[in-house]
């Protein structure tokens, strides 16, 4: 069974100020990508898919997509803000990404198999990759009209934050089965925002954009996307949120996902100063023994 990895790397992280997919912090220059493609590796994943913009195709491949040669088979998909179901055209004007699920439905047509979705700028963990293996890989529901059941692996709010400023999480709602009910994308949230008597408590399950689907998936997708963009594919700013679709779908009754905890520490660079944290947090699980000291010996 082939079972992919697609990761979404088409920002060029403008809060952070740089092309940080292939920025080095690991002790000895591996990049986020890197520790996520060496844990789904090692979880059973044999093929990875990356969404990239054309205009940094050359120095992406270079940098990134070679040092996998002869580990995994590696392909890509281009992102562009023209690529659009007719008969939507882009709006004079529209300069922002259309978002996280609209890089998913650009690679519609590359996946054939089970596969997960994750950021190419999070750092997700071993056991996360473990967990959306052995769930890509069970057998087919039975009967060919099935609903569609997808997978999140769930962090917990108070340790997805930066010391540095604002984000924006899905914060999830779940049946005591474990059935993921809805998700709700919040932005703008400070670690003031959490705690006892706060917004947040901060248990929440929240979604990092680490998911497992199968292509049964695309209709749906393809269907929440039109919706989009006939209400809002005119504005200028609006976003395609992955977790929207998922939960607009869930919440029609046209698919199912379940959620997947974890105990793997999440830990992104958002911005800038998050980095050292970052360097810091990878060092010591090297130290650690959970990873070698260079992953790509």
């Amino acid at each position: 069974m082939t079972v992919s990895l697609l990761v979404l790397a088409a920002g060029m992280g403008s809060r952070y100020g740089g092309l940080k997919q292939i920025d080095p912090v690991g002790p000895s220059g591996e990049t986020m990508l890197d520790y996520a493609v060496f844990d789904a590796l090692q979880a059973g994943f044999n093929r990875v898919v990356f969404v990239i913009r054309r205009d940094f195709e050359a120095v992406f491949r270079e940098q990134i997509g070679a040092r996998y040669a002869g580990r995994i088979e590696v392909d890509y998909v281009f992102q562009s803000l023209e690529e659009l179901p007719a008969p939507f055209t882009l709006p004079a004007g529209r300069e922002k990404p259309w978002g996280t699920g609209h890089a998913v439905w650009c690679a519609r047509e590359s996946l054939k198999g089970p596969f997960a979705v994750i950021n190419a700028d999070d750092f997700y963990g071993a056991d996360s990759f473990r967990k959306l293996a052995e769930f890509l890989k069970r057998p087919a529901p039975a009967g060919a009209k099935a609903v569609p059941e997808c997978a999140m692996v769930g962090f917990i709010l108070a340790n997805t934050l930066s010391e540095h400023g604002a984000v924006s999480r899905g914060v999830c709602v779940a049946e005591a089965d474990g059935h993921l009910r809805s998700i709700t994308e919040q932005t703008g949230i400070l670690p003031a925002d959490v705690g006892p008597g706060k917004k947040y408590s901060g248990a929440e399950f929240v979604s990092m954009n680490c998911w497992g689907f199968t292509p049964a998936f695309f209709p749906g997708l393809d269907a929440q996307f039109r919706e989009f963009l006939a209400a809002q594919g005119r504005e200028l700013k609006s976003e395609f949120y992955l977790p929207t679709a998922v939960s607009a779908l869930i919440g029609r009754g046209q698919a199912t996902a379940r959620v997947l905890p974890t105990q793997s520490t999440w830990f992104g660079v958002t911005y800038r100063d998050d980095k050292p944290r970052v360097m810091q947090a990878l060092a010591e699980l090297v130290r650690a023994g959970r990873y070698p000291a260079k992953l790509w010996a």
